[in-house]
């Protein structure tokens, strides 16, 4: 902020002052103020970007809250059944190795399961640890990332709230954008920056060239397969009216709730899910090993 300040001291305009700290400040912030001191309206602007920020941000919270529920879940329960099958099950197996007589099937299993991770362990982190660093460098390729981010939008539960989560983000900051005085090619390029999925960037560009062919929004919107028809409906209803930031904001809203929506229905969906899977998982560990106990006791009777 000092060197802004100094920058802003020595004749730069504001705009420019924070481009140079693309970090801190990225493409919609600067472009949106440089709108702003092109039209006299720096105040307002600051407002329309807090506001916008603050919405984005609770969107945000919202998708990670609900994601980080199951991936919580699913650690918890790995650990839990990892430690079962390296500490709890050898102390089973050294008593019924003294007992004597055959197994049950599923404590068989069990045990081989208890015998095949303590002495492969090692192996198991590394090929995880692995898996883990490919995922992330086939993500950082251009193909990975298309392919991935493709696959993600198409998945059945979760792909349904992040094409949502992209609407809701897209007419989002192209409402701010168009309200605040940036070109719509201009607003169109730094949305495509900013959608943080490939198959999303792809659509925007391609309505961005459609655009400077002559086109409408609408037309190539519907043509990506990405947004809903109804949402290119509202987008060419506004652009016929001459209200199109007011239409990007309507379907903001909208789809603001929607994704309120959706969370709620992914957790309520998830946490029987989550609770039949640790529950039967561990539940199914612990019968494994006093299925023999009560076979003995049954003998002894």
């Amino acid at each position: 902020m000092k060197n802004i300040k100094e920058s802003v001291e020595g004749g730069t305009t504001l705009a420019d002052a924070l481009k140079k700290y693309p970090k801190v400040f990225d493409d919609l912030f600067v472009n949106m103020i440089a709108a702003g001191e092109a039209g006299g309206i720096i105040d307002t602007i600051l407002q329309r970007l807090a506001g916008y920020m603050e919405k984005a941000a609770k969107l945000k919270k919202r998708v990670k809250g609900a994601m980080m529920y199951p991936l919580i879940t699913i650690v918890v329960a790995v650990v839990v059944i990892g430690v079962i099958l390296v500490f709890v099950i050898p102390v089973f197996q050294q008593m019924f190795s003294d007992m004597g007589g055959s197994l049950p099937l599923p404590t068989l299993i069990v045990v081989n399961l208890s015998n095949f991770v303590k002495s492969n362990a090692l192996y198991i982190i590394v090929a995880i640890a692995l898996f883990i660093f490919a995922f992330k460098k086939l993500y950082n390729t251009e193909k990975g990332r298309a392919f991935l981010d493709n696959a993600f939008l198409k998945m059945p539960v979760f792909g349904v709230l992040l094409r949502k989560v992209a609407v809701a983000k897209f007419t989002r900051t192209m409402g701010t954008m168009i309200t605040s005085g940036v070109s719509i090619l201009d607003a169109l390029d730094i949305v495509a920056k900013t959608s943080g999925n490939k198959t999303v960037e792809k659509a925007i560009y391609n309505v961005r060239s459609a655009i400077s062919e002559g086109r409408t929004m609408s037309e190539p919107l519907g043509e990506s397969g990405v947004f809903p028809s109804m949402v290119c409906q509202m987008i060419s209803v506004g652009e016929q009216t001459g209200a199109l930031d007011a239409m990007l904001e309507k379907i903001a809203n909208f789809y603001d709730e929607e994704v309120d929506q959706a969370v709620e229905n992914l957790t309520s969906m998830i946490e029987p899910l989550m609770m039949v899977f640790l529950g039967g998982a561990i539940g199914g560990l612990v019968i494994a090993m006093y299925l023999p106990i009560f076979k003995m006791a049954s003998i002894v009777s």
